[in-house]
């Protein structure tokens, strides 16, 4: 993993994580959307605004690139860090 690509924040609930990727402030959600679809997670909302999953974790996709991970699991939080930055936004 490559510590400096992205930044991992737990929010105030402490039930949830959200990512940061590093130079990226916008993305095509359809294209990183249809990334996190093929990997397993299944897509719950589609807006312009946000999109939801459910899998391992609850994720919402932002246009800007975040990703709010619904877990307390701080492992499984980074492991889905690392496919964002590696397999969905940078494919």
């Amino acid at each position: 993993m490559v510590e400096d690509s992205f930044i991992m924040e737990m929010c105030g609930n402490k039930a949830a994580w959200q990512i940061v990727v590093d130079g990226i402030d916008n993305i095509d959600l359809e294209l990183v959307g249809s990334n996190i679809e093929a990997s397993g997670y299944e897509v719950g909302i589609k807006s312009r605004l946000a999109w939801t999953f459910s899998g391992p974790a609850e994720l919402t996709l932002y246009p800007s690139g975040k990703l709010l991970v619904k877990t307390e699991d701080k492992a499984l939080a980074a492991q889905i860090a690392e496919d964002h930055v590696n397999n969905w936004v940078r494919v």
